[in-house]
């Protein structure tokens, strides 16, 4: 019987070993605040996106599940001198925005870049809102085809953090009487980014 408690810490002890490896990146399936929230706007009447005969019918959003594997530490190259353009949306209507700057990061062991951009109408109420509109290989298969967007902050050093399990689809991917931002072919993400909200069904 003595040798049980040192089986028992030696079994313990591994365990513990192989857990603390397993928790650098982890895939969960709980509703994180960013679920609850979007699901919590979505069955606001006075809120939603969706059609008034999809909002019968509607009790959830798909989700992936949050992975941390798609948090990252990007870097922001400012441009201050970039000007305004038109963005394209998916109606007539056209964007205000200009590239705020360049964000620099790893993603999956890969090195990508992305523009942010800050919005003209942001900038006369002073709002430190940047919009991050991207492209990726889950598009028109798990995700909604035209691409996803992420809300972001200006932030007061040069880097910034990249949850994408908050990218989000544009209210296009609803409604059609919604007018969206085109995403910029530059910001396409030659990757599958299986974080955040699923193509709509």
């Amino acid at each position: 019987m003595k040798f049980v408690p040192k089986l028992f810490l030696a079994i313990l002890l591994v365990f513990l070993l192989s857990s603390s490896c397993a928790d650098n990146k982890v895939r969960t399936n709980y509703k994180s605040a960013f679920q609850k929230k979007m699901n919590a706007m979505f069955k606001d009447a006075s809120q939603t996106p969706l059609k008034a005969k999809d909002l019968k019918t509607f009790s959830s959003l798909s989700f992936f599940p949050v992975d941390s594997n798609f948090v990252v530490k990007a870097k922001l190259t400012p441009t201050p001198n970039s000007e305004y353009f038109d963005m394209k949306t998916t109606t007539e209507r056209v964007s205000k925005e200009r590239v705020f700057g360049v964000l620099s990061f790893e993603l999956l062991q890969q090195s990508i870049e992305l523009e942010v951009y800050q919005g003209q109408d942001s900038t006369e109420v002073k709002s430190n809102y940047l919009f991050l509109p991207f492209l990726d290989d889950t598009n028109g298969v798990s995700t909604y085809g035209g691409g996803r967007y992420m809300d972001l902050e200006i932030p007061i050093t040069d880097s910034i953090w990249l949850d994408f399990n908050t990218a989000y689809n544009p209210y296009c991917a609803y409604n059609e009487r919604y007018s969206c931002p085109v995403v910029p072919r530059q910001n396409y993400i030659p990757l599958q980014v299986k974080a955040g909200v699923k193509r709509f069904k």
